[in-house]
Parts: C-alpha cells; structure tokens; sequence
C-alpha cells in the first residue's frame, strides 16, 4: 500500500534527513529516504581495514565491529601483562635456597651440648660407651638405658625373624606388676603376683581395665584370652609360649617376671630394640645385661646368614645422643 505524501515526509523527519519540506515532491521525498537507507546498511555491514579492502562484518557477535573491538582489547590487555611479567622477573632479585639443617642442628641446646662430649668418628668399647651413654644423659628422670643391634638378617624370612627373650642378671629397674590368670589364684600370689585370678581378671579385660606389665597364663585357659587378642596384642601382653608366659610353672614364671625378663623381637629394618636398665645402675650391671643380651642375640643366629651378623651396636639413653659400640668388644 503506497504511502501518502505526509506519512514519507514524517519518515523523513524520523530519519533526519534535512532539506525537505511540504513543496518537496513525493518521488523526492522518497529518494531521500531510499538513500539513508542505503547509507545505514553499508556502515553496519563493512568496515574499511589500513589496506583499504572491504570486509563483510556481522550485526552481533565476536564478528560484529563491537565484538573484533573487545578482542583487540583482550589481545593487547595480554600482551601488556606479559610484559610487565618479564620486566618484573628482570629486576626482581634471585631467590637464596637455604639448605636443609642436620638433625643436630634440630635438636636442643642440652641435646647439643651432651652430643659434644662423644667423638662421632670412635667406636668405644662397651664399657666406655656405657659409661659416656651415663654422663651424656641431660633428662631430669632415671632415664632408660637402650641397646640397639643392627643385624644381618631378612625378617621377612621366617627362620631370621628373631625372636626370644632374657633375664637381665641386674634387672630392668622398674617394678614390675604380674598378673596371672589362673585357677588357683592363691597358689599364684604366694609366687609373688600381683594380681591373679580367673572370671574377676576377664572381668576387668571387659571393661578394659589393664593394671599390669606381664601377664602369665596357664595352657589350659588360653582360649578364654583368645577374645581379647586385640587388647592384649597391641601392647605385647598377650601370654605366648616363646615369651616364657604360657606355662604351668607359674612360681617359676613369676620369679623371672620379677627378676628382669625381657622379650626382644628384630623389627622390619633388621635391627633390635631394648631396654638394658637404668642410668642410675652402676657401669658394672648395665655391662652385665648388655652381654646377657648380646649372649641370647648370638646363640639365635640363623645358619641360613652366611655373612656377618652383627653389623653395629649402639647404647644411647632417654632423649640422649647415640654412642657407637666396638662389635669386637661383644662379639
């Protein structure tokens, strides 16, 4: 349907094209208008590169002038940041690597001070190592007195897996509380226990209650022990026969219990851990319980080792330095 003379004029006016006016023909006015048109899509629709080439641009989008205007934007923003990062890392001072200190640089003052009376490059003689495990002990209590034996074994061999235990002739210096489970709880009392019975000591298992370091038990009640294995085998209470703590000579079990048994195992490094007394026994009884120790380690060795056994012995205290021993002086 074809406009009329003052609908033209008005869309003129809307466009704003100037010049025209109510004597402007039709056909004038509608040029006008054709040729604003014109105008309006070429701007939207190109765009004049350096070059000077024409390229297409889309209405909307990345390929709109708006869009390729935001991507150019974007580009530069990143190629300043790199710039600035390098310019950053050019004056930027290097960074100074400290390395790591030594456990003796870790360790405290009183641990230091006692470390300086041992010469790290000497094996001493048992006698002297025990004697400076003794004067290098800075602990305020009756610090324990440790042994450990490095051997040349495979734990992961049943026959190398060592395992015994030993009285120590001077005792281990502490009290220690027995606990028997038996029938005859009379019978073990007056063997020196400190604690016996049957049904009142699973009693006190049941609740959890634990008021002794050993517990012996005769065969025949083993399987009532059973149900606590998890109890028990945590903390190396539970009664085995190769500890000495499954037997019907409870009076007998009792005496070595008091007199300084202990069990020792080679762990998964090869290497054995005990106990040996305390830094308050004289020289001459911590002397007397390392050789009854290394005694019992010997008489286990296994005839599969065919190189050497012993392979280094230290003695070293409670929080205290470790002094190397001369396996020459108990082999």
């Amino acid at each position: 349907m074809a406009k009329t003379k003052q609908e033209l004029l008005d869309q003129a006016i809307a466009l704003g094209i100037d010049g025209l006016t109510d004597k402007s023909t039709v056909k004038t006015i509608q040029a006008a208008i054709d040729g604003a048109n014109s105008s309006d899509v070429k701007t939207e629709d190109t765009k004049i590169e350096d070059s000077g080439a024409e390229v297409k641009l889309a209405k909307a989008g990345k390929r709109s002038a708006k869009g390729l205007e935001e991507q150019s934007e974007k580009q530069a923003k990143i190629e300043r940041q790199h710039t600035e990062e390098k310019d950053e890392a050019s004056t930027k001072p290097a960074v100074v690597v400290k390395p790591p200190r030594s456990r003796l640089e870790r360790r405290g003052k009183h641990y230091k001070k006692s470390h300086e009376l041992i010469d790290s490059t000497k094996a001493y003689t048992i006698d002297e190592a025990i004697a400076l495990a003794q004067k290098t002990s800075h602990v305020k209590f009756d610090a324990t007195v440790e042994l450990h034996v490095n051997l040349g074994v495979d734990p992961r061999q049943a026959d190398q897996n060592i395992r015994d235990n030993v009285i120590l002739p001077a005792g281990t210096g502490k009290k220690v509380r027995v606990a028997v489970f038996t029938d005859d709880p009379a019978a073990a009392k007056s063997a020196g226990a400190d604690i016996a019975g049957n049904e009142d000591l699973l009693s006190q298992l049941d609740k959890g209650k634990i008021d002794f370091d050993v517990l012996i038990s005769s065969p025949v009640l083993m399987s009532k022990l059973g149900k606590y294995a998890r109890l028990l085998g945590p903390r190396g209470l539970m009664p085995n026969p190769k500890s000495g703590t499954v037997t019907n000579d409870i009076n007998k079990a009792v005496a070595e219990s008091k007199a300084g048994r202990v069990e020792y195992r080679v762990d998964s490094t090869g290497i054995v851990h005990i106990g040996v007394g305390k830094v308050s026994f004289e020289t001459k009884q911590l002397s007397e319980n390392v050789q009854a120790v290394m005694t019992s380690i010997k008489s286990n060795k296994p005839t599969s080792v065919k190189s050497s056994y012993i392979k280094a012995v230290h003695v070293t205290t409670s929080m205290g330095p470790s002094v190397t021993v001369d396996v020459a002086s108990v082999a």
